[in-house]
C-alpha cells in the first residue's frame, strides 16, 4: 500500500540522518582518542554515505540545506576533524597542520572559485527568449558545459574531495605526511583546472550573443516568419495537456501559426509538433509582438501572465478554453477579458448567459469541438468484431480547487461503482482517474488507491489467458518508436541554450511521422492485453480519446470528458454525489440529460448494462443524438472549417482596427516621433525590479 511505501521511505530517510550523525561521532572519538582505524573508517564511511546520498536522496539532503547544515557545511565538518585527527596521532609528523590547513582552506577557495565561474557562465547562456522548430543557426549557439562542473556544485564538492580524503587517511594510517598533501593538492588542482576550463565558455568563441543581438534576431526571424495566429499558453508543469490538446487544429489552419509560451520548462512539456515556438518570459520583451505580423491570439487557458500579453493592442484574443462542462470555472468571470469566446455549440452560449459573468452574447463563437475527429462514432464501434466483455471506462474528474463533494465521485461512489462493475462477469473496466486526483483532497488520494486495489484483486481472480509475450514485445517495439520520433534526445548536460540549438528546423513531416507512430502504438497497446482483463491507465499514454474509442459505455463526472465522449453517441452515465436529486441534478447540469444519473450507491448499473447489451433497450439513444448537436453544434459544415473561419474573420478584424489607428495616428502631427521618442527612453531606462511582477494597466 503506498502508505505504507511512505512509511518504509521515512524510516530509510531517517536511519540515514541517524547514520550521517553516527559516524560524525565516531570520527570525533576516533580523532581524541586516537584511535586510528575507528578514525579512518568513520571518515570514509562517511563520505561515502553523503555521495550515496547526495545521487540518490536529494530531496532528504535539501532538508539539511534549509537548516544551514548543506554539503559545504557537512565536508569543511568532515576536513576539520580530519586535521584534529592527524594532529593527535602520535605517530604523524607534527608539523603536517600548517601546510595541510592552507592546502585545505586553498582548495576551498578554488571551489568557490569554480562556483562563481560556474554562475557566470549559466547566467550568459540563459537568454532573453527559448525557441523550438526555429533555425537558430544565425544566434552560433553552443554546447553546453559538463552538468558535474555547471550545475553541480554539491557533487562537484564531494567528489572533488575524494583524492584529498584517501590522501588523508593514507598519511593517518601510514604516518606520512605527503600522502596528505599530495591528495589534497589533487583535489585542489581539480578545482582550480575545473574553473579556467569553465571560464573557456566566457570567452568570445563560446560566449553567446548578447541580449539586445538576440532580441534583434527574433525580430527579424518575426519579420521574415510572418506570423497570423498564435496560441498563448502559461502554465504549470502539469497543465500542457491544456495546450497540447489543441497542437493538432492549431497546424490545420489558414496562415502561419506560431505558439507562444512565457514559461521555460514548458518548451519541453509542448508535445511534438512542427509549429514555431517562442518562450518570450519577460513582460517587457513580449511587446515585440506588437510590431510583428501576428494578428490572433488563441488561448486555451487563463492565467495570471494572460493580462500581459492582453495589453497588445495590435491584436485580438480569443478563448477557447481547454474543455466545455456544466461547471462554473467553464464560465469564469475573466472571460470577459477577451474579445471573442470560441464555444463548441448552443449549450455553451447558454451557459454564458445563464452565468451572467460579463460576457456580451455577441462575443460568443460557435466553432465546434475540431480536436474531437479522432474519436469513432457508435456505427463504428457496432461495425468492430463483437467481444464477450463490456468495456467500461470510469474516467471521473477531480475533487477541484474548492474541493466540493460533488465534483469527483471518487471519494463518495467510486467504490461503489466499480463493485458494481467488477461483480458482472462481463465486463472488462478501464479506470483512468484524473491526474490531480487527492491533490487537494486526501480523502480522493485514499478512495482512488483502495479503487485500485480492487482492480488488481479482481484481475488476479479472474482466469484466463495472459498477456503473450509476442504482444508484449510488439508494445516494446512500437514504444520505443514512439520516444525516438516523439521526443528528442540531449545528452544529459545539455541545457537550455543546447537543447534550443538542437530542436531547430524540424524534420519535414515530422509531426505526421508521430501521429502514425502514435495509432500504431494505441492498436499495441490494446492488443497487448487480453480481452478480459481489467486496466488502471495513468499517464499521457493512451490518451482519454483512445479510451473512448474502446468502450461500449462511459461513467464518469460533471466534467468535459462526458461533452467529448457524447460526439461519439454512445451510452454514458454521470455520477451525483452533489446531494441534489436526480431531478435538481439533471436541471441544473445540462450535459447529464441524455445519460444515466447514478447515485452514490451505484445502483442503476445492471440496468444500464443491460440497456448496453441490448441496444433495444436503450431508451437514450435520440436524447443522445439531439444533445451532442447542442453541446458540438453541427456537424455540417466541419468544426475544423467554423474554426479556421472564425480565426480568419477575427485576424480582418485586427488587420481593420490596425489600419484606422494607423490612420489617425499619421494624421497628429509628431504623435509618432513622441511615441518613438517614449519607446526608447523605456527602453533605456535601468530596470530596478524584475518586469514579470508588473501589474497591467
Amino acid at each position: 500500500m503506498p502508505s505504507a511505501g511512505l512509511s518504509t521511505r521515512r524510516a530509510v530517510q531517517l536511519a540515514a540522518l541517524l547514520a550521517l550523525a553516527v559516524f560524525y561521532t565516531v570520527q570525533l572519538a576516533g580523532a581524541l582518542l586516537p584511535n586510528v582505524p575507528v578514525f579512518v573508517a568513520a571518515s570514509l564511511a562517511g563520505l561515502a554515505l553523503d555521495l550515496y546520498l547526495t545521487h540518490k536522496q536529494p530531496g532528504l539532503l535539501a532538508l539539511l540545506g534549509k537548516v544551514r547544515f548543506d554539503v559545504t557545511t557537512r565536508q569543511l565538518l568532515r576536513d576539520m576533524l580530519v586535521v584534529i585527527g592527524l594532529v593527535r596521532i602520535p605517530e604523524v609528523p607534527p608539523d603536517i597542520e600548517r601546510p595541510l590547513t592552507l592546502l585545505l582552506l586553498a582548495a576551498y577557495a578554488a571551489h568557490f572559485l569554480c562556483q562563481a565561474v560556474a554562475q557566470l557562465v549559466r547566467r550568459t547562456r540563459t537568454l532573453p527568449v527559448v525557441t523550438r522548430n526555429i533555425d537558430t543557426s544565425a544566434l552560433h549557439l553552443t554546447n553546453a558545459p559538463s552538468r558535474l562542473l555547471a550545475r553541480q556544485p554539491s557533487r562537484r564538492l564531494l567528489r572533488f574531495s575524494i583524492p584529498g580524503t584517501l590522501g588523508l587517511m593514507l598519511s593517518a594510517g601510514l604516518s606520512a605526511q605527503e600522502w596528505g598533501l599530495i591528495g589534497v593538492s589533487c583535489t585542489l588542482l581539480l578545482s582550480l583546472s575545473s574553473a579556467v576550463y569553465l571560464g573557456t565558455w566566457l570567452l568570445p568563441k563560446k560566449r553567446s550573443k548578447s541580449e539586445q543581438d538576440v532580441l534583434a534576431w527574433l525580430d527579424k526571424w518575426l519579420a521574415q516568419y510572418r506570423p497570423t495566429i498564435g496560441m498563448y499558453f502559461s502554465g504549470g508543469a502539469t497543465s500542457a495537456y491544456q495546450a497540447n490538446m489543441w497542437l493538432s487544429t492549431l497546424a490545420q489552419l489558414d496562415g502561419r501559426p506560431l505558439i507562444v509560451l512565457r514559461e521555460r520548462f514548458m518548451v519541453q512539456k509542448i508535445d511534438a509538433t512542427d509549429i514555431p515556438i517562442v518562450c518570450i518570459p519577460k513582460v517587457a520583451h513580449l511587446m515585440r509582438l506588437e510590431h510583428s505580423t501576428l494578428k490572433v491570439l488563441l488561448h486555451p487557458a487563463n492565467s495570471g501572465k494572460t493580462s500581459q500579453v492582453l495589453r497588445i493592442p495590435t491584436l485580438k484574443h480569443a478563448f477557447i478554453n481547454h474543455g466545455e462542462s456544466d461547471k462554473l470555472s467553464s464560465c469564469n468571470p475573466y472571460a470577459k477579458a477577451y474579445d471573442q469566446v470560441w464555444v463548441a455549440g448552443e449549450a455553451a452560449r447558454e451557459r454564458y448567459q445563464l452565468a451572467e459573468v460579463g460576457v456580451d452574447d455577441k462575443d460568443v463563437v460557435e466553432v465546434g469541438r475540431p480536436q474531437l475527429s479522432p474519436i469513432q462514432h457508435a456505427d463504428e464501434r457496432a461495425a468492430a468484431p463483437k467481444s464477450d466483455y463490456t468495456t467500461v471506462l470510469y474516467a471521473p474528474t477531480w475533487e477541484g480547487w474548492d474541493g466540493n463533494p460533488g465534483n469527483t465521485s471518487v471519494r463518495l461512489a467510486g467504490e461503489n461503482i466499480v463493485k458494481a462493475l467488477l461483480a458482472d462477469p462481463k465486463v472488462r473496466l478501464l479506470y483512468k482517474p484524473h491526474p490531480m486526483t487527492g491533490s487537494v483532497d486526501p480523502r480522493a488520494g485514499a478512495a482512488d488507491q483502495r479503487i485500485r486495489a480492487l482492480i488488481t484483486q479482481a484481475n488476479a481472480a479472474r482466469g484466463g489467458a495472459r498477456r503473450s509475450t509476442e504482444a508484449v514485445a510488439e508494445l516494446e517495439r512500437r514504444t520505443t518508436e514512439l520516444d525516438r520520433v516523439s521526443t528528442t534526445a540531449f545528452r544529459r548536460s545539455a541545457d537550455e541554450m543546447e537543447r534550443m540549438k538542437i530542436q531547430g528546423t524540424p524534420e519535414e513531416g515530422n509531426a505526421e511521422r508521430v501521429r502514425a507512430a502514435t495509432e500504431a502504438w494505441e492498436a499495441a497497446y490494446w492488443a497487448s492485453f487480453p480481452e478480459w482483463e481489467h486496466q488502471i491507465i495513468d499517464g499521457p499514454r493512451p490518451a482519454i480519446f483512445t479510451c473512448f474509442n474502446q468502450a461500449d459505455l462511459l461513467i464518469s463526472d460533471v466534467s468535459s470528458v462526458v461533452s467529448d465522449y457524447l460526439s461519439s453517441e454512445k451510452p454514458y452515465a454521470v455520477a451525483n454525489t452533489s446531494g441534489m436529486s436526480e431531478e435538481e441534478f439533471r436541471a441544473t447540469f445540462p450535459t447529464v440529460r441524455a445519460g444515466t444519473v447514478l447515485s452514490p450507491d451505484a445502483q442503476q448499473i445492471p440496468a444500464l448494462l443491460e440497456s448496453v447489451r441490448h441496444p433495444e433497450k436503450d431508451a437514450l439513444v435520440r436524447a443522445r443524438k439531439e444533445l451532442k448537436t447542442h453541446l458540438l453544434g453541427p456537424s455540417d459544415p466541419p468544426s475544423l472549417v467554423r474554426f479556421n473561419a472564425a480565426g480568419l474573420e477575427l485576424a480582418a478584424e485586427a488587420e481593420a482596427r490596425n489600419t484606422r489607428v494607423a490612420r489617425r495616428t499619421a494624421e497628429i502631427p509628431g504623435q509618432r516621433e513622441m511615441e518613438e521618442a517614449a519607446e526608447e527612453a523605456e527602453m533605456e531606462a535601468p530596470t530596478t525590479a524584475d518586469p514579470e511582477d508588473a501589474v497591467p494597466t
